[in-house]
């Protein structure tokens, strides 16, 4: 049966399938000291959630195993972008996943209770549910959880997204995947707010991912500059890792890649209306940011690495009806009015 299960997942476009069993995770506690360290942040649903992501029974009462799956996604092997232009977490220069691999997890989980034949249950999830995804992913032999908290596995690197089946289905556990980081320390010392507090532990709150998508209100003075061009999530820490040597790209994410995502212009971006952003960014993962958030996100990008020419549409965004775009262009103003003050101009000719 977890054969069957394993080709229809390949089939349907997973790079990766395996399986475990529905017992506590044994990171709970660590989950827990996070949680009470405020590590956390504004995201109140991860405390809401505590008690479920504890014990499985309490999402479905009964449940036996965990399928755990991979998807890898496209990137950039050089991590650079065009002057100027927007830097985008690569997971997000596509078709929102959520919608890609819901529909195949769907398809998955019909194949699944057919097995079974005594209709059995089970749920799915993509990032949606109160589970410790990537406690299971290592449980299930998936992949390791990384010094950045990432999960890395030795064939895909650390470029995957990951899902989950759980099932009534009694299912034999594939064995677990020990850690593999030895004495490197690259993710940390790559990391730009040195969110990386300490191996395996993340201050979510100095994150530029949280601090870009995840936050919705001004993001603190003291973190603008470290953002850089950065304006949905970062790849830092994922990019400084030597396993990526063996990443790949899986087909099915490749499929629904939008390249265009990755190298738009930031004075193009902030130019953006409502319905304008609706229509570039409606079926994509920038969707979430909405106008306001990812607008602010642009405004601190053209304040860091923006020139004279970006003032114009500055200028313009000061006046932006939405608040929290209007003060953050104020600031992106003061920014480049500031680097160009400080320029030496070129002097007098020669006589």
């Amino acid at each position: 049966m977890k054969e069957a299960i394993r080709q229809q997942a390949r089939t349907l476009g997973f790079d990766d399938c395996r399986f475990t069993d529905a017992a506590s995770p044994e990171t709970v506690g660590h989950f827990r000291e996070w949680l009470q360290r405020h590590y956390d942040g504004e995201m109140a649903w991860l405390a809401r959630g505590a008690a479920k992501r504890a014990d499985l029974q309490r999402i479905l009462p009964g449940v036996h195993s965990v399928i755990t799956l991979a998807a890898s996604y496209p990137h950039n092997p050089s991590e650079s972008e065009p002057a100027g232009a927007a830097i985008v977490a690569r997971y997000a220069c596509g078709t929102d996943y959520h919608e890609v691999l819901g529909e195949r997890l769907k398809r998955l989980q019909a194949f699944v209770a057919q097995l079974g034949g005594s209709d059995p249950r089970s749920l799915w999830y993509v990032d949606t549910g109160p589970i410790l995804e990537r406690d299971l992913a290592q449980r299930s032999g998936l992949g390791f959880i990384g010094k950045h908290t990432n999960l890395i596995s030795r064939r895909l690197g650390n470029r995957f997204l990951i899902a989950e089946i759980l099932t009534t289905l009694e299912l034999e556990p594939d064995p677990p995947e020990r850690n593999h980081c030895g004495n490197c320390a690259r993710c940390l010392q790559a990391c730009p707010t040195g969110a990386i507090t300490a191996p395996f532990q993340l201050d979510a709150r100095r994150c530029i991912s949280y601090l870009t998508i995840e936050l919705k209100g001004p993001i603190p003075v003291e973190w603008r500059p470290a953002l850089g061009a950065r304006v949905f999530g970062c790849d830092d820490c994922l990019a400084a890792c030597p396993w990526n040597r063996f990443a790949q790209v899986g087909r099915l994410m490749a499929a629904h890649a939008r390249p265009e995502l990755a190298s738009a212009r930031l004075v193009d971006w902030l130019a953006l209306d409502e319905a304008g952003f609706q229509r570039l960014f409606r079926g994509t993962p920038l969707v979430r940011a909405k106008r306001r958030g990812l607008l602010r996100n642009v405004c601190v990008a053209l304040g860091n690495v923006g020139d004279a020419k970006a003032l114009p549409v500055l200028e313009r965004a000061c006046h932006d009806p939405e608040s929290l775009i209007a003060s953050h262009a104020v600031w992106a103003v003061e920014q480049i009015q500031m680097r160009l003050a400080a320029t030496p101009r070129p002097g007098p000719g020669p006589s």
